[in-house]
């Protein structure tokens, strides 16, 4: 009997330290993917309108201010 109760333990506590969160075996992510052109194509196009939008918003300020009569801003 005490080599069933050793060998039950046995699988017990290394089926808990199997199945515990340790280091992970998966490899890390591709650094570069087919998706990667695209994905910097669009962060291109996002600050180029958001470059738009500044000049935009500076441009309507300057319209405004002289509408108004005000000096430059």
């Amino acid at each position: 009997m005490g080599v069933l109760k050793l060998s039950t333990v046995l699988l017990a506590v290394l089926s808990v330290v199997g199945c515990t969160p340790g280091q992970s075996s998966d490899p890390p992510p591709p650094a570069k993917t087919v998706f990667d052109p695209l994905l910097q194509a669009k962060q291109r196009a996002v600050e180029v309108q958001q470059t738009v939008d500044q000049n935009a918003d500076a441009t309507r300020l300057g319209v405004d201010a002289q509408q108004r009569g005000d000096s430059s801003p």
